[in-house]
């Protein structure tokens, strides 16, 4: 065949024309993946969401100080006067990484445009990851496939983006890696090979989970993956020590993580992979002392006695917890019918459960090809002439595949694993389905190339549909947004300086030792780029902290000024945004808010104050009632005053609040920079001078007034 020819020979290895064919579709698949991900760079060059702030400003420390430092490091600019523990509370090995490669491969770039890269980098060198272990369960064709899938799937893309220095993209690269090199190891038939893979996945798994605690979900399928193997592999006296090499090398490198360490591997996590690992060893040994006839048997009643008393430990230990209990979002990933009643949790938009618009806008085709890759692959698994998947990695893909759909049912975020196992499926579906239309044999020639020719014209297009339709809402065009720090989170599609050359004004403008109170979304911007000390982050280390926030904001202005006192803070940092009308009322320029500011969130701030909805806003749920923006503090912190309520569609004005109408607003500085009140207003960012029609997004900043005689 064409393909087998040999170009150059280079000692043992013959470089052929079917390598040729893998070197190129996996650069064009990392060349996608690069310019997908980098489409955000036409609104600015800058770190994308909150956490990537404090990220870097880490990498920074790491950079400037060396790790010894870093891991003896309490900042005293977070959770004000606490401080923070960065390396127990931290994702240590993006840090690390970052620094690392930064010192390797920096060549004297500015470290901030490095790390808004190094998401890019990294999540484009996974297309090259997943083709590796999609090569090792499925072949190479589903390696290429899965290379071209994941460098252009919109779940995995969104939360990798340029700028986008956070967990995830890190995260994936190692956890994918330490799959690969897990099963590549124990279908190796080199022990020495095998041994040394083995450990290179026992170490990538650690990292993986360090860099990002969602990176657990990777335990779930392998530890479930380890049950099945004493049914699966005839070759017991090699697993008997291959997988328990590889779970105690992944327990003695999360030792070596103070975020990891025993809470890991005494918690669900860990507790996940080691029994699977203590029953493979028990259950080889129970069969090896079995009869021929009652191995299978045995072993399976072995593995109905650890299921059921398993189910028994996990309901008794919801009471007594006995065993660490990881965090909401992670029983919620094991439980996605689990629900909660703490607003704060259901307040985080990446939170919001998965909907089913949502899941066939993320997945649509792959969908269909993942279905078909079920079907071929449970049609198929019998035929043994075929040698195409072997009977574990059948098994290991099918498990990966249905527990990463369930999980990522819980919540938005998770979807990448929904993505990663549907990227698998439908890989080894595709790939098996062009193996038996290349194979047909058609006695008429012509009619067998019109049906390939046709089969594969068929497949392209149904490629092709969800990465060029919609035109503003594909595959493509979706992941294309503004970094958050040039338009605040809003709505409003735009660039604009406001929240940079706000925090340059907090940098610039006050006292080095200054306290700065603020929604927690904003306190890593406030803490790297303001430079000052902030009460809250985006680290949510104290929800009571958070709560207090809350309850000043709605609090009257006199008690929220003692609160405020309390928190020793300084200054005051409110949100908001909105659009300035097309025309004005006799001078007045007349504004919406509801843009995605602190205006959007008060519902959230009033239930995380525990306090009732109707109190402060109208039967609508978002506009505010006249007890909001006279008696509270967030309020009165607003620059604006309703004037008054409009339905657009039938242009109906009313001077009070009617179901289906809007606020129009005009400025109103109730706390002026000479006001004798809590608060004065010392800086407004520059689109609260925005032109008609124009979106705002303002940013207020408000010194505390320390001599304020509350009234009562």
């Amino acid at each position: 065949m064409i393909s087998n020819v040999t170009l150059v020979s280079l000692g043992k290895f013959d470089l052929k024309l079917h390598h040729l064919l893998i070197i190129g579709i996996l650069s064009l698949s990392f060349s996608i993946s690069f310019l997908v991900r980098s489409q955000s760079v036409d609104y600015g060059f800058e770190l994308n969401e909150f956490d990537p702030f404090f990220n870097y400003r880490a990498t920074q420390y790491v950079v400037d100080n060396g790790l010894n430092a870093y891991f003896e490091w309490h900042d005293d600019l977070s959770w004000y006067p606490e401080g923070r523990d960065v390396s127990k509370t931290s994702q240590v090995v993006l840090h690390t990484t970052a620094a690392t490669t930064y010192w390797l491969f920096g060549g004297g770039m500015n470290l901030y445009d490095f790390t808004i890269l190094f998401p890019v980098i990294f999540g484009s060198l996974s297309t090259i990851v997943i083709f590796a272990l999609v090569r090792v369960i499925g072949g190479t064709t589903a390696g290429l496939f899965a290379a071209l899938f994941f460098s252009v799937s919109l779940p995995i893309i969104i939360r990798g983006t340029i700028g986008w220095f956070k967990s995830e993209p890190l995260g994936l690269f190692f956890g994918i890696l330490g799959v690969y090199f897990l099963l590549s190891g124990i279908n190796s038939k080199n022990k020495k090979i095998a041994i040394a893979k083995l450990i290179v996945a026992g170490i990538a798994i650690p990292l993986s989970i360090s860099a990002w605690g969602g990176s657990q979900f990777f335990i779930i399928p392998i530890g479930i993956f380890f049950l099945t193997l004493p049914f699966m592999r005839s070759d017991h006296k090699f697993i008997v020590w291959a997988i328990p090499l590889f779970t105690a090398i992944v327990f003695v490198v999360s030792m070596s993580f103070e975020r990891l360490s025993s809470n890991f591997i005494f918690g669900l996590g860990g507790v996940s992979l080691l029994v699977p690992t203590i029953f493979l060893i028990v259950c080889i040994l129970i069969q090896n002392k079995s009869t021929e006839t009652k191995k299978t048997r045995n072993g399976l009643l072995f593995l109905a006695s650890i299921l059921i008393s398993g189910t028994i430990i996990l309901i008794v230990n919801a009471d007594s917890e006995f065993l660490p209990l990881p965090s909401y979002r992670y029983l919620n990933a094991i439980n996605p019918f689990l629900t909660t009643s703490i607003p704060l949790v259901d307040s985080v938009a990446e939170h919001a459960s998965t909907t089913i618009q949502q899941s066939f806008l993320f997945h649509s085709i792959l969908m269909i090809f993942a279905g078909l890759g079920i079907w071929l692959i449970i049609k198929n698994h019998k035929i043994q002439d075929s040698n195409f998947i072997k009977n574990d990695m059948i098994l290991f893909s099918l498990i990966f595949g249905l527990i990463g759909i369930y999980v990522s049912s819980a919540f938005v975020r998770l979807e990448v694993f929904a993505s990663l196992s549907l990227i698998i499926l439908a890989s080894i579906g595709l790939s098996m389905l062009v193996k038996n239309v290349l194979n047909n044999t058609e006695s008429k020639k012509y009619k067998n190339l019109l049906v390939k020719s046709s089969f594969f014209a068929g497949i392209i297009i149904l490629l092709v549909i969800p990465i060029s339709f919609p035109e503003g809402g594909n595959w493509i065009t979706a992941s294309k947004t503004p970094p958050t720090i040039l338009n605040g989170g809003s709505a409003y599609p735009v660039s604009t300086n406001d929240w940079l050359e706000s925090m340059e004004w907090i940098k610039n403008n006050t006292p080095k030792d200054a306290v700065i109170a603020s929604w927690w979304d904003y306190g890593y911007w406030i803490s790297t780029l303001g430079e000052r000390a902030t009460i809250a982050d985006n680290a949510t280390l104290s929800t009571v902290v958070i709560q207090n926030l809350a309850k000043m904001l709605m609090s009257s202005p006199d008690h929220a000024w003692k609160m405020l006192m309390d928190m020793q803070a300084d200054y005051v940092v409110v949100f908001v945004a909105g659009q300035r009308l097309g025309v004005d009322n006799e001078d007045q320029a007349l504004y919406v808010l509801q843009g995605g500011g602190d205006e959007s969130k008060k519902q959230w701030f009033i239930r995380i104050a525990e306090e009732p909805l109707p109190k402060f806003l109208e039967s609508d749920g978002m506009s505010g009632n006249e007890h909001f923006w006279n008696e509270t503090m967030l309020g009165k912190m607003f620059p604006f005053t309703p004037l008054a309520y409009v339905n657009f569609q039938t242009n109906q004005q009313s001077a009070t609040y009617q179901p289906g109408f809007t606020p129009v607003y005009v400025k109103d500085i109730k706390y002026p920079s000479d006001s004798n009140g809590p608060l004065r207003l010392v800086h407004a960012s520059p689109s609260f001078d925005i032109g008609k029609g124009q979106p705002m997004i303002s940013v207020f900043i408000y010194q505390v007034n320390k001599d304020y005689v509350p009234t009562n």
